[in-house]
């Protein structure tokens, strides 16, 4: 294991000794391979500079409570990058190609995973590209498939018990209902740049709502939205959100505990209604929520500066699974 002080891990990128790269051409995909170049020869009008054609995913690896590592429904990600890869008329990672990927990457990093307990993982950043140049308007036909590890910390200092306060903002879209907000896409965040970034200059996160009508929330900053009406868990659905892997695995943890869920669109009035709300996705699990403020409405919703009894349940039965204390009967992990 490498000398890392693992506790003062940040999200941030930390080197490490491989990545793996997988190149499509000819309609057909090679083999992957581990290099330690970490940089790539790319022509300037290529597709993914010229119109945006890339999309990412992120997944992490964790060692459990019996020496193992195991990497959360590595099989989920791949299926939502073949999404996104076909909502961009990109060519489509296998999903067994992509695994195999995933795993190489892990066995030539092995000793970047940290141990259990200092609250760190190591995260992949896999990402496909369109690197055949073009300048026409049009998609390419040639990809890169590459996966980048990075050691990690929590995406927020003090974790879980970090809780975050968000404004509302009613004047930056973040994705169209018929765009590409269902796909993790490079260009979703970069449109979302002037809005979070003036909200962290506030000391806030940024909730977005619908780009319709302005009344529905749809995402926090990069994350899904979910809160606690009357006891029932509630997440918003739209066509405009990313649908989130991490949030999908907590609602079906609420049902088993007797938790009614529901997804629907979600008045941002509502949140008046919530004893709890949080921010949910790979790189924080939940980020719970302080309050929210509505400039325009004049109004403040309060939810407290500590994470709700539910939330906490969730977080916390979610981690146990990702570290090996309790049964994985769905089978999320792929257990090395």
């Amino acid at each position: 294991m490498k000398n890392i002080d693992w506790s003062q891990l940040g999200f941030h990128y930390t080197e490490t000794d491989y990545i793996v790269r997988c190149e499509y051409h000819n309609g057909s995909w090679g083999e992957p391979v581990a290099t330690h170049d970490k940089t790539i020869q790319l022509h300037l009008s290529s597709t993914c500079l010229q119109y945006g054609q890339e999309a990412f995913e992120g997944l992490k690896a964790l060692r459990g409570v019996d020496g193992k590592v195991r990497i959360f429904r590595m099989r989920e990600n791949a299926r939502r990058m073949a999404r996104s890869a076909e909502g961009l008329y990109m060519a489509p990672v296998p999903e067994d190609l992509f695994c195999r990927c995933i795993l190489l990457a892990l066995e030539k990093n092995m000793d970047y995973v940290p141990p259990m307990g200092t609250g760190a993982t190591l995260y992949f950043r896999p990402l496909l590209i369109g690197i055949t140049p073009r300048l026409g308007v049009g998609p390419g036909h040639d990809f890169l498939f590459a996966v980048i590890p990075s050691p990690i910390g929590p995406y927020y200092k003090g974790g879980f018990n970090h809780t975050t306060p968000f404004i509302v903002n009613r004047y930056v879209d973040r994705a169209a209902p018929l765009g590409t907000g269902q796909f993790k896409v490079g260009g979703n965040y970069a449109a979302s740049f002037r809005a979070t970034e003036a909200a962290h200059a506030q000391g806030m996160s940024c909730l977005f709502l619908d780009s319709v009508e302005r009344r529905y929330i749809d995402e926090c900053g990069a994350a899904n939205f979910f809160g606690i009406k009357d006891g029932v868990y509630v997440t918003p659905k739209s066509t405009s959100i990313l649908p989130s892997i991490t949030n999908n695995s907590l609602m079906q943890l609420a049902r088993d505990h007797d938790i009614r869920v529901e997804q629907r669109p979600v008045l941002v009035e509502e949140l008046a209604d919530m004893t709890e709300c949080g921010a949910c996705g790979t790189a924080t699990v939940i980020s719970p929520i302080s309050r929210v403020i509505d400039p325009d409405h004049k109004r403040i919703y309060e939810f407290g500066d500590t994470p709700g009894p539910i939330s906490t349940m969730l977080y916390y039965a979610l981690l146990d699974i990702q570290y090996g204390k309790e049964e994985d009967k769905y089978e999320w992990c792929t257990v090395i």
